[in-house]
């Protein structure tokens, strides 16, 4: 939700792929808002792209979805914004579960070829928005490939007294701008969540249905 909501920030059009569906929350909340943009949504894990193709129907909406793994993929376009929550946690302890696994560690999506790929994809002017640990940070400057360039930052704190936990980043290709740090979102105040997490999940107006 938190980064659907600073994707809205800017100006979303033409050409957008997003990378790792998941189950297609950000990507059709994007499509939602800005129903002229031409969504392409990328998602290598089976059970994820029926869920995708069932949201997609169920809002009656309309995405172009490949089933298929990002850094192997052979796309025959370029895009004007890419966008991603990608798998960005490291370490040995990993959940037992296989669908979890590849939807939060880093191993099955590199940072470095990701965002090469990403790079890669991209038109002349295009833009690259995503969401990483924040502890990460100093990996995510110096692996982001030229002409990209890093326009725009956020962080995520889960409580005012917490260290950061995300990243909302922007980046664009030939940028000069320098970069512009946002006011911090806070997730929670006391046992509630804040007045400002309350607006994004307002606006993202979502459903949640387990099975």
């Amino acid at each position: 939700m938190f980064l659907y909501d600073f994707i809205t920030k800017f100006k979303i059009k033409g050409e957008i792929l997003e990378v790792g569906g998941g189950c297609g929350v950000l990507g059709l909340l994007i499509k939602r808002d800005f129903p002229k943009i031409n969504l392409n949504i990328i998602e290598k894990q089976k059970i994820m792209y029926e869920f995708i193709l069932k949201n997609l129907k169920t809002n009656d909406l309309k995405a172009n979805v490949i089933f298929g793994d990002f850094l192997e993929y052979d796309f025959d376009k370029k895009f004007d914004l890419i966008i991603s929550n990608p798998p960005f946690y490291q370490g040995t302890l990993k959940s037992e579960n296989e669908i979890k696994r590849i939807a939060r560690y880093e191993e099955f999506l590199p940072m470095e070829e990701f965002f090469r790929k990403v790079n890669n994809l991209l038109k002349e002017r295009g833009e690259f928005i995503f969401c990483y640990d924040a502890k990460r940070v100093d990996d995510i400057i110096l692996k982001m490939p030229k002409p990209l360039k890093i326009t725009d930052l956020r962080f995520f704190y889960p409580r005012i007294n917490k260290d950061a936990s995300l990243v909302l980043v922007r980046a664009k290709r030939h940028a000069k701008s320098m970069v512009k740090i946002h006011p911090p979102l806070i997730g929670f105040e006391g046992d509630e969540y804040s007045s400002q997490a309350k607006e994004i999940y307002k606006k993202a107006n979502t459903k949640s249905i387990k099975i």
